[in-house]
């Protein structure tokens, strides 16, 4: 008998490559990534953590390949850049002291100012079915089965836009880049993910303006109490005929707060 019998060939494999976004010539962050959709990557990065409230302030934007990875290269100017080496400043300082620490953890979650209601509201039913939706938006994960998704919702619609990274984080920051990109207000619907629902999460799909988000797995306790602040409607365990409604039941026709069977 073959020692490999009964094993199947390996699954191809998905993407990923350190991603440097560099911002007024001071790199931000290193992230692994998909090496996919970076132009989005970079303006969604620049509105979900608040560095531009519009797309059109991220300017001369570059993606450079480089042998160790990719470099995503771009300027803003104004209050923006003002406020950018602000935060810049911010983060250098000394350290070891409790006030020093006490300090740090009061910038640990940004400022969020509460969403307003709105108008629509999402179904239920479209509401714990919307991940099911977002599956049919997902062809890298199909190839590879392991690669997150993020997907924006429009009420009576579906899934009208979704990005992929092997990141969650990543796959968020994508798709509001891509959203700015081609006009879609993040107030008109819904951002589902494919992942659970951290406190940063929430930070950027409230920075972003989305006023509900959908998640097939669960939230942790602190990102629940900042949705609940921002007046963010957050729906978590969303796997087609059930999901729980954590904050901002009122965005959920027919609902209350809790889970729905």
């Amino acid at each position: 008998m073959s020692l490999h019998a009964g094993l199947s060939s390996p699954r191809p494999l998905v993407r990923e490559a350190p991603v440097a976004i560099v911002c007024n010539g001071s790199t931000l962050g290193v992230m692994m990534a998909s090496p996919d959709n970076l132009e989005d990557f970079a303006i969604g990065f620049a509105l979900t953590e608040g560095l531009v409230p519009a797309a059109a302030q991220v300017e001369d934007l570059e993606v450079l390949e480089h042998d160790a990875g990719w470099e995503l290269r771009f300027w803003v100017t104004g209050p923006a850049a003002k406020a950018l080496s602000e935060r810049q400043r911010a983060m250098i300082g000394p350290v070891g002291c409790g006030l020093c620490g006490i300090d740090s953890l009061a910038n640990a979650t940004r400022a969020l100012p509460p969403l307003p209601d709105g108008s629509w509201r999402l179904t239920h039913a479209e509401a714990c079915s919307a991940t099911q939706h977002l599956r049919a938006h997902q062809p890298e994960h199909d190839r590879t089965r392991a690669c997150h998704a993020a997907g924006f919702m429009l009420p009576g619609q579906g899934i009208v836009l979704a990005r992929e990274d092997v990141g969650r984080h990543n796959a968020l920051d994508k798709l509001a880049g891509a959203m700015a990109r081609e006009g879609v207000p993040p107030s008109s619907g819904a951002l589902v993910l494919t992942s659970r629902v951290s406190t940063d999460m929430v930070q950027k799909t409230v920075t972003l303006g989305a006023p509900i988000l959908i998640a097939v797995s669960a939230a942790t306790d602190y990102a629940v109490r900042l949705a609940e602040a921002a007046n963010l409607t957050l729906v978590t365990r969303a796997k087609g005929r059930h999901c729980e409604v954590h904050t901002g039941a009122h965005r959920i026709s027919n609902s209350e707060r809790g889970r729905y069977h």
